[in-house]
């Protein structure tokens, strides 16, 4: 017991130690200077738009919130209500934290890329640093914290999974609305002013670009930092959850170690973030690791690596500037985890397992980059095809989403295997085996401080480019923010990748909580409700993604409308003399985003207890299997071929195939178009709607029994 509450202790002091780098980054990335009164301007109008959408958003989740933890508190306990109402708080917390710094920190990156690439990518990386590190942070210190108010006891570890429930909650609502704003916004601006007008885009005569620009933080910060917020919890949540049910001898120690794996990650998040974000001037002096010792020299090698960043970089020279701080992360993690395992005194085999669990979340990064990087084969495919039209484009962009599931599938299905082998020779029972597969999953996000910098990065330098453009910087500062916002293209798809794949190995760990708190002996496939359970289950990403994309759809339309309006009546509009009206578009995607979100996000919840119910645990279980593996196919493929077919028009606007304004390049624009919902608002939502149902079946699986509809 002593050495479990011991490792949650080290846990809390490391979240406490990130919090602490979140504040001083946060000035510091504040600190950077913010242009001129143009760029301000223009700014501004985009802090207020996502302040007003966030705090909207958030008082309808509120009531969400209020209604979820009554019923809680009426049908469980009130200790799983008091830690989902935590959950949710602090999952909204970073989400907010991280929006907040990130509509700041645009204006400054387009301020810094004036001075130089390497600068510009390290104030738009600092602030994606922040939200990684105060998405662990606020994770750890929330779940230590309430483990501590219950003194440790295993027999209440069941109450914290209300802390991923609410957290799960909130980053559904959070991706789903942000998602369907900026896809909206994103939508019907390109089809009126770079189809219909032949106007650059984030041209500042377009109503809806404001908007645009509001959606990219929405959506892709604030909504992504809650999804990885709940990824991260869900993962510590269920390693713990399956190590207190092995009830052997080593119980404690295997409730220590997922918090342990990610107190180490912290350590290892701030090396990594450290190697793009420290000094420039004088590399191998301004470190505070000497040069003389093992991980001096580390340090310094890999930091001059970064810093060879010039004004010629190429997109690989940038992936691999931001590759090579999540690899030294990784380094570290294992080596720090080794201690870690040896000290905690379980097997040897869970070191390996988390080795398992690092390698697989890279190789899946590496697998998304490949398919939807501009310097690849496949995007370049798609670029190919625009020169015979859209419909070309449409189906090549397709078939490479589709191909793009063959990898991380096989990556996660050797990972499952491999895990689940080391657990069973570590401890000799199956259920040691899905400890196992929990904590590769552990493994997998203990680098989330500097992977998830690497993808929050990316709306804060699309947003740069944006204000380049409105404000009428040079063209040398807008092709080094395209340079930025092409690199957080195949960041962003990484990030959508990697957390997939995080969300099979956590949803099949909470899936082994659920049947082991249900008091489920085994499950038979030809039983009268698990098929029933297994179709209906397989039939949720799709008709969640209907959901999604129709919002996102409806909302465009009149996105669409009212840009064309606005260049219909106000005078001068097109000719650059008039003033477009951006407040109006704003508040239709503002409007329409929170309308539509509701029905999508409350299926999350209201299938699973339905099912359970009328159903019965078994099929509750069979609903579970179903939507993981339709959704993971499906996410996978929505977001590569979204990203796909974005970086094929970068690739276009380069200069390929006739660049900007040619033929080629309106196919690629309708291409993006229908990418956009694929990649910003379907897709990254599939992993969520698995976690959540996952995990409300485990807060809910004492109260299922046979069902009211049984054989």
């Amino acid at each position: 017991m002593f050495q479990a509450t011991a490792s949650v202790i080290i846990a809390l002091l490391m979240g406490i130690i990130g919090v602490g780098f979140v504040l001083w980054q946060t000035r510091r990335v504040l600190s950077y200077d913010q242009g001129n009164a143009a760029m301000r301007k223009i700014a501004a109008a985009i802090q207020e738009g996502a302040s007003a959408f966030l705090s909207r958003e958030y008082r309808v989740i509120a009531i969400f919130v209020v209604i979820v933890a009554t019923i809680i508190v009426l049908f469980l306990q009130w200790q799983t209500a008091l830690c989902f109402v935590v959950g949710a708080i602090a999952s909204a917390g970073a989400g907010y934290l991280g929006m907040y710094v990130a509509v700041r920190a645009n204006v400054r990156t387009a301020a810094a890329a004036s001075r130089g690439l390497h600068e510009g990518l390290r104030v738009a990386f600092g602030s994606g640093a922040i939200m990684g590190m105060a998405v662990v942070s606020f994770s750890l210190i929330g779940m230590t914290v309430l483990y501590l108010v219950f003194n440790g006891d295993p027999a209440q570890l069941t109450y914290i999974t209300g802390f991923g429930f609410g957290a799960s909650s909130i980053a559904l609502f959070a991706r789903v609305g942000g998602g369907i704003y900026t896809k909206a916004a994103d939508v019907g601006a390109d089809l009126v002013g770079k189809v219909e007008k032949g106007i650059p885009e984030d041209d500042p005569r377009n109503p809806a670009v404001i908007a645009d620009n509001v959606g990219d933080n929405v959506g892709d910060v604030a909504g992504m930092g809650a999804d990885l917020f709940e990824s991260y919890s869900g993962s510590i949540i269920a390693a713990a959850t399956l190590g207190a049910a092995l009830g052997t001898d080593s119980a404690a120690a295997f409730i220590g170690l997922p918090f342990l794996v990610a107190a180490v990650g912290v350590i290892s998040s701030l090396f990594g973030i450290y190697m793009v974000i420290g000094e420039e001037q004088d590399v191998t002096q301004a470190s505070t690791f000497s040069a003389d010792t093992a991980v001096g020299r580390t340090v310094h090698f890999l930091r001059k690596q970064v810093a060879k960043i010039n004004e010629n970089a190429s997109l690989e020279d940038l992936l691999t500037a931001l590759r090579r701080s999540v690899w030294g992360a990784s380094v570290v993690v294992l080596g720090l985890t080794l201690l870690v395992v040896v000290s905690s005194g379980v097997s040897f085999n869970y070191w390996l397992v988390i080795v398992v669990g690092l390698i697989a979340g890279n190789a899946i990064a590496y697998a998304t980059e490949y398919f939807t990087s501009y310097t690849e084969k496949p995007t370049q495919a798609i670029a190919n095809a625009t020169q015979t039209g859209a419909a070309t484009t449409i189906i090549e962009g397709l078939a490479v989403g589709m191909m793009s599931t063959v990898l991380p599938v096989l990556i996660v299905a050797v990972a499952i295997l491999l895990s689940i082998w080391l657990g069973f020779k570590a401890d000799g029972t199956i259920a040691a085996g899905l400890y196992a597969v929990a904590v590769a999953g552990v493994g997998m996000l203990s680098t989330l401080g500097v992977t998830l910098a690497t993808d929050a990065y990316g709306p804060v330098a699309d947003n740069a480019g944006g204000i380049a453009e409105m404000s009428h910087l040079s063209s040398e500062v807008r092709q080094r923010t395209d340079a930025l916002d092409s690199l957080g293209n195949t960041t962003a798809a990484t990030g959508k990748g990697f957390a997939i794949g995080s969300a099979i190995l956590t949803a099949l760990a909470l899936l082994a909580a659920y049947v082991t708190a249900a008091k489920i002996d085994n499950l038979n496939i030809l039983g009268p409700t698990m098929l029933p359970g297994i179709l209906i289950g397989a039939m949720m990403p799709y008709l969640f993604s209907a959901l999604t994309m129709m919002a996102v759809g409806k909302a465009a339309h009149e996105i669409v409308f009212e840009v064309r309006r606005q260049f219909n009546v106000i005078p001068g509009l097109m000719e650059g003399t008039g003033e477009p009206d951006y407040k109006t578009c704003i508040a239709i995607s503002t409007e329409s985003a929170l309308r539509e979100m509701i029905l999508p996000g409350s299926l999350a919840v209201v299938v699973p207890l339905v099912v359970g119910f009328v159903l019965g645990k078994e099929a509750l279980a069979g609903l579970l299997v179903g939507t993981m593996s339709s959704g993971f196919l499906l996410a996978v493929m929505m977001a590569n071929a979204g990203g796909a077919w974005d970086n094929a028009k970068k690739w276009i606007e380069t200069g390929q195939y006739g660049g900007k304004g040619s033929d080629a390049h309106k196919a690629a624009v309708v291409g993006d178009t229908v990418g956009d919902p694929f990649k910003d608002t379907s897709g990254p939502s599939l992993n969520i709607l698995i976690k959540l149902m996952t995990i409300v079946s485990l807060v809910f699986a004492t109260s299922f029994g046979s069902g009211w509809l049984s054989f």
